[in-house]
């Protein structure tokens, strides 16, 4: 593994509305990610547990608020020359209020779960994503190289998180 002691890891949190057979993902319209369909998610605040920084992200950047949160995946991404792992939280929803709306850094769709854009995703959706559907809980790793291309990959299906 390239994890050594010296790596920083930064929390994240992923959020994905799925009320099967739809998902509601993102476009993404600026920063990290820019051009992407993804989740809703992003940095947790000082003092703020995981579970509320998966909430609050959601409701800044497509306008709803989930109610139930269950928490699917944890996954490190690593960048080929970055010393920082991203930790991803990986959380599902099927229950919120409100109408999806677009902000200034997302702009909300439903897809139908067999017709989800992953050519227009990171090139790890397509690997954990299936699992996420399908209910089941992970664990994984993603080291990219140049072009956000994947060097190496570990995905295992995990009783609990």
């Amino acid at each position: 593994m390239l994890c050594g002691l010296g790596n920083m890891k930064k929390l994240l949190t992923l959020c994905i509305i799925h009320q099967h057979p739809k998902i509601l993902l993102g476009m993404k319209k600026r920063g990290f990610g820019a051009g992407r369909w993804n989740g809703f998610g992003g940095k947790i605040a000082a003092a703020e547990t995981i579970e509320d920084a998966a909430k609050r992200e959601v409701r800044e950047e497509v306008g709803i608020k989930v109610e139930d949160l269950d928490k699917m995946g944890i996954i490190d991404f690593e960048f080929k020359g970055k010393p920082e792992v991203l930790q991803v939280h990986i959380f599902r929803s099927n229950n919120f209020s409100g109408e999806p709306a677009e902000s200034e850094e997302m702009k909300p769709q439903w897809f139908h779960v067999d017709e989800i854009p992953f050519k227009e995703m990171w090139p790890d959706d397509i690997h954990w994503l299936p699992l996420f559907l399908g209910g089941k809980k992970f664990k994984g790793r993603f080291l990219f190289g140049e072009s956000d291309v994947i060097l190496e990959q570990e995905l295992t299906e995990v009783r609990e998180i």
